[in-house]
């Protein structure tokens, strides 16, 4: 999702300057309120699980796309599925570029050896490389985000009358490894809940996340539970309206980053230095694990590589400096 998200604000941009470009967006259909507000714009649903699923079913997709009448495909995925569909552009003529996701430069990275510890292209940069070789400069530099959206009522009923500064907090990710520790995600919680200063809106999803973020909001009177309560449309109305998000190196900060909403993201074995940071934030807003303590940070792109001793790294990020930097930027804004 945070890969998805990532393309939105270089979409943006794609749209604005070359306004005459009818872009389709092939992607997941869950994934496709990320796109409606961007004119000339579509989405084609991948169906990777149904009737496009296989090489014969990414052959009908492809037989499918042939029908938009497409001039040009831009792949900002490079994984199986669309080097297949690659195959087949080609072999009807049409012409594709395909992202450079940097494979060897992060692979250096991540080896531990310090002379590859420098930042790396990011990602929003590598999409834009794309769209360059295609013959379609694109100029992210005034930060393109979507506009704030309306809330619809079933979200106003969910969050009542509020005057306070609403805050998201999404504090789960896909591996350990970039998982703030929960004891020390409540220390945060618990601050900013006696300040009496805010609203903490809670993100995940799932049945062990909904019932660990039931607990905070049973716990923590200014807090609500936003697991299973609104569609993900909803959900990302609600983040365009926060005055800031809490967020591992996750989807959830790219989404927020979609919006311009101010993001504060914590990193364990993983670092901003491979590209993924969310598009538009000061870097100060990236609050890593101790690299004196842990050199080999980062151990891997994605988070899936946790080498033995590195278990609490998260812990080097004290609840202190994550409530402080937090407060600050409220403070700020």
């Amino acid at each position: 999702m945070g890969d998805v998200a990532m393309t939105v604000p270089v979409l943006i941009a794609l749209t604005q300057q070359h306004p005459k470009l009818k872009v389709t967006v092939l992607t997941r259909k869950f994934f496709a309120p990320m796109f409606e507000s961007i004119p000339n714009l579509s989405v084609y649903e991948a169906d990777v699980k149904g009737r496009h699923k296989g090489v014969f079913g990414l052959w009908k997709l492809y037989k499918e796309l042939l029908q938009l009448k497409i001039d040009a495909v831009a792949d900002l995925h490079n994984v199986l599925r669309s080097k297949v569909l690659k195959r087949y552009f080609q072999f009807g003529g049409i012409p594709v570029v395909q992202i450079d996701k940097g494979r060897a430069e992060k692979k250096a990275l991540t080896s531990g050896n310090p002379k590859f510890f420098k930042p790396l292209k990011t990602t929003h940069q590598r999409y834009i490389d794309v769209f360059v070789k295609s013959g379609l400069p694109v100029d992210v530099s005034k930060k393109q985000v979507l506009s704030k959206q309306r809330l619809s009522e079933k979200t106003l009923g969910l969050i009542g009358a509020n005057s306070k500064k609403w805050i998201g907090i999404a504090p789960f990710a896909a591996f350990e490894g970039k998982t703030y520790p929960l004891e020390l995600m409540e220390e945060v919680v618990s601050e900013l809940n006696e300040s009496e200063k805010y609203t903490i809106f809670l993100f995940g999803g799932g049945a062990d996340q909904e019932r660990t973020l039931e607990g905070f909001k049973k716990k923590f009177k200014n807090c609500l539970n936003l697991v299973g309560k609104l569609s993900f449309g909803e959900e990302l109305a609600l983040i365009s309206n926060l005055d800031l998000m809490l967020s591992m190196d996750s989807g959830n900060a790219h989404l927020a980053a979609m919006y311009g909403v101010p993001v504060v993201t914590l990193w364990g074995v993983t670092h901003p230095f491979a590209g993924f940071s969310p598009f538009g934030q000061d870097l100060d807003n990236a609050l890593c694990s101790d690299r004196n303590t842990y050199p080999l940070i980062p151990t891997s792109v994605y988070g899936n590589k946790m080498p033995e001793g590195y278990e609490k790294a998260m812990h080097t990020i004290l609840p202190k400096t994550v409530v402080d930097k937090l407060q600050l930027i409220l403070d700020r804004d």
